[in-house]
């Protein structure tokens, strides 16, 4: 049975996300404190969302892919 978008209990997002940052940021890294987890993440996910090209977008960011969208509504 599939379930519907936006069931709480359907973390199939939830998984994909983490199985991302598994793969290309924690894998065979060790923090030794949780400030530089934290730096890691942040700069890891600015830079999948403001440099990290997506073909399905048109070889285009995120942010810049939904800032043209903006642009073509307004």
């Amino acid at each position: 049975m599939v379930e519907p978008k936006g069931n709480p209990y359907n973390n199939a997002l939830a998984e994909a996300t983490f199985e991302i940052l598994k793969t290309e940021l924690i894998n065979g890294i060790r923090f030794d404190k949780f400030n530089q987890l934290a730096l890691e993440l942040f700069d890891y996910v600015n830079w999948y969302n403001h440099v990290r090209l997506y073909s399905s977008l048109g070889y285009a960011s995120p942010v810049t892919y939904r800032n043209a969208a903006l642009r073509k509504v307004i």
